[in-house]
């Protein structure tokens, strides 16, 4: 981007909030200069699952483009006797709450993913929430936790090793990602598709030429064949999706995610 912008670009790293701290200084910006590299979470769900939440996504950001996405890979304790997804679905039904799954968190996409799968497939498994995915894969490996949405990048390293289980990835067809992984579509479950996701996004009150401009960038830079590899070699499938398409995917997955958060009685405690 700064060879393209021909100025400098500095990355300024602020944690917090699984990212709504760096979403709110990039809603308050007014310096015309700022720019947020934020989740799924961030641009969708943020202020339904916390109304304290001092921004709003779609209100307060402006879409610039989806840099990267990725599948989550439903994964499970190499001590499960079945691989097979639909085998494994019916184990977990059969296991009820004796089984629990872990996520690095309330809230996150691992989470909202799970209990998008508990309602349609009428798994009774626990929630246990993490501070991060690392702890979540011990937590399988040590055989505290039986099932888990994970990261590509993350999951595949351990089922390599054997330490891990994939069932099936929770993309609408395989990924280019774990192309040896079924999805979960394939063992039954219609229409059920989930990404995770990272994007671009300026304040809303960035003029609307800076807006395009930026856009057009951001689409350049992530086709770059250099880009693209170092995205995959990172678990993540380069994107370069316009505005106005990132615009209807936050609103198609507002949509989806505040209905499951509705209907399971998601909070933070």
């Amino acid at each position: 981007m700064a060879k393209a912008l021909g100025q400098p670009v500095i990355v300024e790293n602020h944690p917090g909030a699984s990212g709504n701290i760096a979403a709110d200084i990039v809603a308050k910006s007014t310096d015309r200069h700022t720019v947020g590299i934020l989740i799924n979470g961030n641009m969708t769900i943020a202020k339904i699952l916390n109304p304290a939440t001092s921004f709003d996504p779609q209100k307060d950001l402006v879409p610039l483009s989806i840099i990267c996405t990725a599948p989550l890979v439903l994964a499970s304790t190499s001590a499960v006797s079945t691989a097979d997804p639909r085998g494994f679905l019916e184990a977990a039904r059969a296991a009820g709450s004796k089984w629990s799954y872990g996520t690095p968190g309330i809230g996150t996409i691992g989470h909202l993913g799970m209990e998008l799968l508990k309602a349609r497939t009428g798994i009774g498994a626990v929630h246990v929430p993490y501070q991060g995915n690392p702890q979540v894969i011990t937590g399988l490996v040590g055989g505290q936790l039986q099932l888990a949405l994970l990261p590509p990048g993350l999951a595949q390293e351990q089922v390599k090793a054997g330490k891990l289980r994939a069932i099936g990835a929770t993309s609408a067809r395989r990924s280019e990602l774990v192309p040896d992984y079924p999805t979960l579509q394939e063992a039954g479950l219609k229409d059920f598709e989930l990404e995770i996701w990272t994007a671009a996004a300026a304040p809303a009150s960035l003029p609307a030429p800076i807006v395009q401009r930026l856009t057009e960038v951001l689409s350049e830079v992530i086709r770059l064949p250099e880009v693209r590899q170092k995205l995959f070699q990172h678990g993540y499938e380069a994107a370069g999706i316009s505005g106005e398409a990132l615009m209807r995917r936050v609103k198609a997955d507002t949509a989806s995610l505040t209905e499951i958060i509705a209907s399971q009685g998601i909070k933070l405690e």
